[in-house]
């Protein structure tokens, strides 16, 4: 591109980013897992041979910019949709036109922007197209393809995962930015390399942001020479990536609860504050925190449930962001605590059984009997007080329906307070079994 263009794009208002989207996959940075030469899609593109892919990754990770590659190196005709706005109508023109150009011997790439957005009648509507070749499909997605895009669609794509572009990467795109004709090469632009080193940490993986703070930062300067101290004034939002009710949120939350899991409190509290970075409401962490005293913790450490209660309690009354601190304080506590999932699995085995189950009468000396008439039909008949046995419990006598017999749900770990648990149960256990049997006590 020449410099008299790119001067009149710029006067046009057409951003940084846009000038610089490489025109060939040897300026694409970042992404060379896919890219390299000998990878099978960099091998495709390079050779004119673009398929139907999907592209998921972060935000400006390039999708878009593979996307009008594959159209450009397969000398192909790129009809770009946003699933956000595109409906049946418009895929329906776009395949009359892409059967015109295939009459005329022409191929057809259709680009489309967060496809996860597509419903699933317009999903269908482009398998026979696809199917055919007719349409060469590229979408791009932030989302998990696996939950986003159906699966007959997927079955007639590869997925690609892009990644985010790495500090190097980004300064790479930004040096080149300043050099190149399309940028700023045709002007006196200095940026000072500790400059470049904040920009690419502010973008936090984000290459189209990256070069938009740079744009910014030139416009700021004092002819051109941007230093560090000019930054600040960009920076006043660096939030890190999180997309809430996106795969990045889920994937936090998951992490956040697997460090605690694995009683790793400085993992988890780093997770924990990701999560706020990203603007996660703390209502939303403290539901899932109480999720996991009880599913994690338990019985190991019954306190952990009240040490949850009282941090929420404590945020509701103080608000962000002097609660946050009674939820970090909980974190920690939940982390170091000892693990059981016993009482989980208990759980979980009792449904089980339960739905797999019929209706069972409660046992007759089980059944409530607060009237004469229930006491006269057998309701609590043959009910032995436990507080009245020698040692308070009446071991001959079973909780269970006949037809289902004792049963051993609750299997207490050998950490925390259920190793004393564990200790009173195989106790009773024990006595409970031989008094069934009839065996001496």
């Amino acid at each position: 591109m020449t410099e008299g263009v790119s001067t009149v794009r710029r006067e046009e208002g057409v951003p940084l980013a846009e000038r610089m989207r490489p025109q060939t996959i040897d300026e694409v940075v970042g992404q060379e897992h896919l890219l390299g030469v000998d990878k099978p899609l960099g091998k495709a593109l390079r050779g004119g041979r673009p398929y139907s892919m999907i592209l998921w990754g972060p935000p400006g990770c390039g999708k878009t910019t593979l996307a009008r590659l594959a159209a450009a190196h397969g000398q192909a005709a790129l009809v770009s949709l946003s699933a956000v706005l595109a409906g049946v109508a418009d895929l329906r023109r776009e395949v009359a036109a892409a059967e015109q150009r295939r009459a005329e011997g022409r191929q057809t790439v259709l680009f489309i922007d967060e496809i996860h957005r597509f419903n699933k009648a317009q999903q269908d509507a482009l398998l026979p197209h696809v199917e055919s070749g007719l349409l060469t499909l590229i979408g791009a997605t932030t989302e998990n393809p696996s939950f986003a895009v159906n699966s007959a669609l997927l079955s007639r794509s590869r997925v690609h995962v892009l990644k985010a572009l790495s500090a190097e990467a980004i300064e790479q795109s930004l040096l080149r930015a300043i050099a190149d004709p399309r940028g700023f090469g045709d002007e006196n632009v200095e940026v000072s390399t500790e400059a470049l080193q904040l920009i690419a940490e502010a973008a936090d993986g984000d290459g189209r942001r990256a070069l938009a703070l740079l744009e910014g930062a030139v416009e700021l300067s004092e002819a051109g020479q941007v230093e560090a101290d000019l930054l600040p004034a960009l920076l006043t939002d660096r939030r890190r990536r999180f997309d809430k009710g996106g795969d990045a949120f889920y994937d936090q939350i998951s992490a956040l609860h697997k460090c605690i899991r694995g009683t790793n409190p400085d993992a988890a509290l780093y997770w924990f504050c990701r999560m706020l970075d990203g603007g996660c409401d703390p209502e939303y962490i403290a539901r899932r925190l109480l999720r996991a005293a009880s599913e994690d913790i338990g019985n190991a450490d019954p306190r952990a449930l009240q040490v949850m209660l009282d941090a929420w309690q404590c945020y509701e009354r103080l608000g962000s962001p002097e609660g946050e601190l009674a939820l970090a304080q909980a974190v920690l506590y939940l982390a170091s605590a000892p693990k059981s999932n016993a009482a989980y699995m208990a759980y979980k085995q009792a449904s089980v059984a339960v739905a797999k189950g019929g209706s069972e009468p409660v046992p007759e000396h089980l059944r409530n009997a607060p009237t004469k008439l229930l006491k006269a039909i057998g309701h609590g008949r043959a009910y032995q007080y436990d507080h009245d046995q020698p040692e308070g419990i009446a071991f001959s006598q079973s909780g269970f329906p006949a037809s289902v017999g004792e049963q051993r749900y609750y299997q207490p770990v050998s950490r925390g307070l259920e190793i004393k648990i564990a200790e009173k149960l195989a106790w009773v256990r024990d006595r409970r079994a031989a008094a069934l049997a009839g065996k001496p006590q």
